[in-house]
């Protein structure tokens, strides 16, 4: 039975963004829609045999077919993330009576992957990564450490986000001396504000320095992006990565930097180290601007503090702990016995 109202794909997607307007998205997640929207509707046509189809044939098949021609060439998050998109979409499309109902339950999707935190690996890297950026030891063509040791620490004990480094401007620090804050406007539009120690206040006026004495004929607005790249440009996206995985190799310690991680180990690694200090879920989830409770819990988790404490009390640890005095007492014999020898 023909629905009663008709809308072609293109205009629904439209009417889509539309009615997002509200929302505030910002415009990484605008774009990574319209990514995930223009893929499977190029599939989904491709399957139909046309240049254009209406809203009421997006049938299950369809997007089926579609979603498994996607999946052939793209990762599980991939198809994961527009599975999502394409979720909300066609509700909108159910809600504005363009569909009966959403056939995206029966489109299979891959299991969401639970969150494992990815700090870098090693006790004193980020220390030793610190230090590294702060003598010098990438070898940029124009090298700039002043730079590269803020964008490090606004990662590694601020745990901001590459989007929101870049979104950072002189205006983002706020407060008096003494009691100075970072207005972070993070994911999901979510605004947070980080307390600033004096180290890294000294480190942003550090920096700023450096921008007058390279860009002498510039004048920066307090409103405008607070990184800048070699020309004196607001720091790319892909840029600001190469920065901090070319920190990690002139330092010597890319191997010290988990699979799927660059910058946001950064991120990870402070986490990581509330949750070893003692930092409850809230404070965690406060800090980091999460979204929910549990995404901070991982991080505790992740510690191991109880789980360390949990395996401690196997009764098979007094046997070892027994064979490890019986050791220590054979070797303090047998030393007693070379010294009389």
């Amino acid at each position: 039975m023909r629905y009663k109202i008709t809308m072609l794909v293109s205009e629904a997607q439209q009417a889509f963004f539309a009615a997002r307007r509200p929302r505030k998205d910002s415009p990484h997640t605008t774009a990574a829609y319209r990514r995930d929207l223009a893929g499977i509707t190029a599939l989904l046509l491709a399957e139909l045999g046309r240049d254009e189809a209406d809203v009421e044939e997006l049938t299950a098949p369809v997007l089926r077919a579609a979603f498994g021609a996607f999946a052939d060439n793209h990762a599980k998050s991939s198809v994961l993330r527009a599975w999502s998109t394409w979720n909300q979409f066609l509700t909108f499309c159910v809600s504005d009576g363009l569909l009966p109902g959403n056939p995206m339950g029966a489109v299979a999707r891959p299991k969401t992957p639970p969150l494992t935190p990815k700090p870098l690996r090693g006790e004193e890297t980020p220390e030793q990564l610190l230090t590294a950026a702060a003598d010098g030891a990438r070898r940029a063509r124009d090298p700039w450490p002043e730079r590269d040791v803020l964008v490090l620490a606004l990662g590694l004990v601020a745990g901001l986000r590459a989007a929101e480094m870049r979104a950072l401007t002189p205006r983002s620090v706020v407060g008096r001396d003494g009691e100075l804050r970072l207005h972070v406007h993070g994911k999901g539009s979510r605004d947070r504000s980080i307390p600033v120690q004096p180290a890294m206040a000294k480190l942003i006026e550090d920096y700023q320095a450096s921008c007058r004495r390279r860009f002498p004929r510039q004048r920066f607005s307090s409103n405008e992006p607070l990184l800048r790249d070699r020309a004196g440009n607001p720091i790319g996206r892909g840029a600001l990565e190469y920065l901090v995985k070319s920190c990690y190799r002139w330092a010597g310690l890319h191997d010290r930097v988990p699979t799927g991680a660059n910058l946001h180990a950064l991120r990870h690694t402070f986490a990581t180290r509330l949750a070893e200090d003692g930092a409850t879920a809230s404070e965690i989830m406060s800090l980091l601007g999460h979204a929910s409770l549990a995404t901070s819990q991982n991080y505790i988790e992740a510690t191991g503090r109880e789980q360390r404490a949990a395996a401690a009390s196997n009764r098979t640890y007094r046997a070892l702990n027994g064979l490890a005095r019986e050791e220590s007492s054979r070797e303090g014999t047998a030393r007693e016995a070379d010294v009389i020898a």
